[in-house]
């Protein structure tokens, strides 16, 4: 058999596994799906408009950016470009599980791009750090996917339903960005992600009263370029300091 062979076939307990890894963070994604489903009702969109923005978008934080800029009728350069820009790190993510998947067909490396989500990739990483095949990996990942799809459908849909029965002290969107920060803080280990983020967040609350939620793009451009320029710097610095060290 393969190594190709060994990462695609079917493999019920590895699927299994992965559905039970998912399961602690479906809760949140639910929730957060539900609350921009409220959100595209009551940002004056359709039924019919909300339920095809959700089937086949399904990408919350891109869609929670461009709601306000669809409601206050921006260009609709604006409202790509923030979307493009917030979606940025799904380059990030092809990049990181390219070199697991890329064997497969195109065709079914997209159907995987497209339910991909920050939870799922970040959780199939943490346990397959290592891009070497490995029997059950596919079935692995689906088995991150598919719930966790599923969740966020389930909430969006409803919240499309309920509109504005849902009351907005409730605060369900919170339990959304706590499911992605208990993932996201343990993947903050080295100095050039931590310099991200810490940079990203600041510019994101100095920038917060930019017209169009431009401070989003701010905030996620320069973090990405500290990022890089860090883990560039410490790439040249590090062989000299090595060599000062064994001096």
């Amino acid at each position: 058999m393969s190594e190709a062979s060994d990462v695609t076939t079917p493999d019920p307990a590895a699927w299994r596994d992965g559905v039970r890894t998912g399961i602690p963070t479906l809760f949140g994604i639910g929730a957060w799906g539900l609350v921009v489903g409220v959100a595209m009702i009551k940002s004056g969109l359709t039924l019919p408009q909300a339920l095809g923005m959700t089937l086949m978008v399904f990408a919350g934080s891109a869609q929670l950016a461009s709601l306000p800029l669809i409601a206050a009728g921006a260009p609709i350069w604006v409202i790509f470009a923030t979307a493009l820009v917030v979606n940025l790190r799904f380059v990030i993510f092809s990049a990181l599980l390219a070199p697991h998947f890329g064997m497969l067909p195109w065709y079914q490396r997209l159907h995987l791009g497209f339910v991909s989500g920050d939870i799922s990739v970040a959780l199939f990483l943490q346990r397959y750090p290592d891009p070497a095949p490995a029997p059950g990996k596919l079935s692995y990942l689906k088995g991150l996917l598919y719930p966790n799809w599923g969740a966020w459908q389930v909430g969006s849909i409803a919240g499309i339903f309920l509109g504005n029965a849902v009351p907005a002290e409730w605060g369900l969107g919170f339990a959304g960005t706590l499911a992605i920060i208990c993932v996201m803080v343990p993947m903050v280990v080295s100095r050039p992600a931590l310099c991200g983020v810490l940079v990203a967040g600041a510019v994101s609350v100095l920038a917060a009263g930019l017209p169009y939620k431009l401070g989003l793009l701010a905030a996620v451009l320069i973090g990405m370029i500290t990022a890089m320029a860090v883990e560039e710097l410490g790439d040249k610095f590090a062989p000299a300091a090595r060599k000062e060290g064994q001096g």
